[in-house]
């Protein structure tokens, strides 16, 4: 290439430079976090790549980050000795091919999620925050192992410029910023320094600067693996200095973990739990990241997939093993036993630090369970191993509770169960209005009897997998046959019988109109004021759950439900005493169609559900 080649910026990275560009966006100092943790993460690839073919050092062996300012030229450079890119990795990687990362931080954007431009390199497209400051940005790279350097410049106007860099061009890559006018404060060496030690001390590769009134270049940062120095010498200001360089956070975490663990395996992890959900989060149940894998303090790859299960997808942090091979694969990761006993362990003490955060700061894990409660209980359900831990730590409105942010542990549910109660109840249902007022309920709180209401739309999902917790069954009120005699009811099932037996008359009425609608009609012992209620078998799909299901595009069998009646309500009394046989249709099916509603269920003929509520109401024959 003899020539200087123009290119125009793909669309959806040009529009995330405006937004950059434009933000307007109060601190600005994560542009130097982001430009050396991308110089990090190159150094980290040579020294990968380099395990199978040292040659690709060259005659520079050493990793390491260079910083430098020049205030004559207004200038801030970030230099690697990295693993550089060729020319194409240069127009691919940096401005014309769709990458999924601009487009989804967009979408979240677009979706109204917080545009905290802080978050951008959880998007791993964090080299764009160099035009917070810079009007021109420049980078020259030579690849690992190659003999042509390339030199990248654009202005962030929709056009970027490639062209041929100089012939002793170092491997690795210089980011240079051409600073804008006022952002002259970022040329100030002690300023930068700040910035490495608050944002960066803890990479794993010495960040070097200028001394003070001197061309010797001394290391600024740590430069060692946090993860592995003694929890002694580490302060809480340690950990969530690293905290906001592995997670791409501005924000602290909520709490953390660090073990070293020796045994069967011998691996140190460092995990953390944000305190809110990263920006990113909708999008990372299929493509996780925020678990950095080393082995023998070499980064290998973000491994959230192959080292935590899906439920556990918050975490963030890394996971160093001995024992692991360094030529270790993806495929390997994914079949290997000792893989499979390092993400057990892992698991394990994820589930410890929430269970301590819950018992010792339980205003810090409402605060997590407000982020990531719904993404927990998936693990009611993937997990069966942890089953019973994850129970312990989820958290449910209740029909003692005033709002359904007014939550309740199964633990705390047991300390106050009702006299002679032996399980615990629950409601599914879609929405907080709907499970509170559903009419299942209303035998019960007439007893007193506490109900939990489950009303997340992944609730009904779960409940299929909800059957004990500390040798408790647990029972949904709207499934099934439901026995109070355990409630100190047993007196009352004579006069239940009796009632049964009065209202054969009716039922057999009901079964007539509806035919085929319901799989049966029953006299119901959930019932005190509401006429009827539909209640459907143990292991049928609730109501609600269908309808979504349908809209979504599955294909559903209907589940035909049961209805159950209250003979001393004043619409079923009047169905039995009703001679107009049209009418009494009417009666029959209001009865089961108000109640499909209140259960969240869809009409198959709203129309006809009208037409009949307006002739009972005018009292039309």
């Amino acid at each position: 290439m003899t020539a200087t080649e123009t290119h125009h910026f793909q669309a959806e990275v040009q529009q995330v430079l405006q937004l950059v560009i434009h933000s307007m966006y109060s601190n600005k100092d994560i542009f130097l976090r982001e430009l050396v943790s991308n110089a990090s993460d190159a150094c980290d690839k040579l020294r990968f790549e380099a395990l199978q073919d040292p040659g690709l050092y060259g005659d520079e062996p050493g990793l390491k980050i260079e910083i430098h300012a020049d205030k004559a030229a207004r200038t801030l450079s970030v230099r690697d000795t990295g693993i550089g890119m060729s020319k194409q990795e240069l127009i691919e990687n940096l401005g014309t091919v769709a990458r999924s990362g601009t487009r989804r931080f967009l979408e979240a954007i677009a979706e109204g999620r917080k545009a905290d431009l802080s978050l951008i390199g959880q998007f791993g497209v964090g080299f764009y925050s160099a035009f917070i400051v810079a009007d021109r940005v420049t980078v020259t790279s030579r690849k690992a192992g190659a003999s042509e350097a390339f030199v990248w410049e654009s202005t962030g106007d929709g056009q970027f410029t490639v062209s041929e860099g100089p012939e002793d061009a170092p491997r690795g890559t210089t980011v240079t910023l051409h600073l804008r006018e006022g952002e002259d404060g970022y040329l100030d060496e002690w300023k930068l320094r700040s910035l490495i030690r608050t944002y960066s001390d803890h990479i794993g590769f010495p960040i070097r600067m200028r001394k003070p009134d001197s061309d010797e270049m001394e290391t600024v940062n740590q430069a060692s693996a946090l993860w592995m120095r003694p929890k002694n010498e580490l302060t809480d200001s340690d950990y969530q200095s690293f905290y906001k360089h592995v997670a791409h956070d501005f924000g602290e975490a909520l709490a953390w973990a660090h073990h070293r663990v020796e045994g069967n395996q011998n691996f140190t992890c460092l995990l953390y739990v944000p305190a809110r959900a990263p920006f990113d989060f909708q999008f990372s149940r299929d493509e996780r990241k925020g678990l950095k894998l080393y082995i023998k303090r070499v980064f290998i790859m973000d491994a959230s997939a192959q080292m935590l299960p899906a439920y556990l997808r918050f975490v963030r942090g890394v996971v160093d093993s001995d024992d692991l091979p360094l030529n270790v694969s993806r495929e390997i990761l994914q079949e290997s036993r000792q893989v499979e006993r390092i993400k057990g362990a892992l698991t394990r003490r994820v589930l410890d630090l929430l269970d301590r955060l819950a018992r010792d700061e339980p205003e810090k894990y409402a605060g997590f369970w407000r982020e990531f409660g719904a993404t927990l209980k998936e693990g009611v359900a993937e997990d069966a191993g942890n089953r019973e831990r994850v129970l312990k730590l989820l958290r449910f409105a209740s029909t003692r509770s005033e709002s359904p942010g007014q939550l309740v542990s199964l633990d705390e549910y047991i300390g106050r169960m009702a006299a002679g109660q032996e399980d615990i109840y629950y409601l599914t249902a879609d929405g907080w209005n709907a499970a509170r007022n559903s009419p299942q309920l209303e035998a019960l709180k007439a007893r007193g009897v506490e109900v939990l209401l489950m009303h997340e739309r992944i609730d009904e999902w779960i409940s299929g997998y909800l059957h004990e917790y500390a040798g408790k069954r647990l029972r949904n009120v709207a499934k099934g046959e439901l026995d109070l005699d355990e409630l100190g009811e047993s007196a009352d099932r004579a006069a239940r019988e009796q009632a049964a037996k009065e209202a054969e008359g009716v039922v057999a009425r009901l079964k007539g109109i509806l035919g085929d609608a319901v799989r049966d009609v029953r006299v119901s012992a959930r019932l005190t004021t509401s006429p009827s209620c539909v209640v459907l078998d143990e292991h049928d799909m609730a109501l609600h759950m269908q309808r979504l299901l349908r809209a979504a595009g599955h294909d559903i069998p209907a589940a035909r439900p049961i209805l159950e009646i209250n003979p001393s309500h004043a619409l079923v009394k009047r169905l039995a005493g009703e001679s107009d046989d049209a009418r009494a249709a009417d009666l029959g099916w209001l009865l089961l169609e108000q109640a499909q509603l209140a259960e969240g269920g869809a009409l198959d003929d709203p129309a006809a559900f009208i037409a009949r509520t307006s002739r009972l109401i005018a009292g039309e024959g």
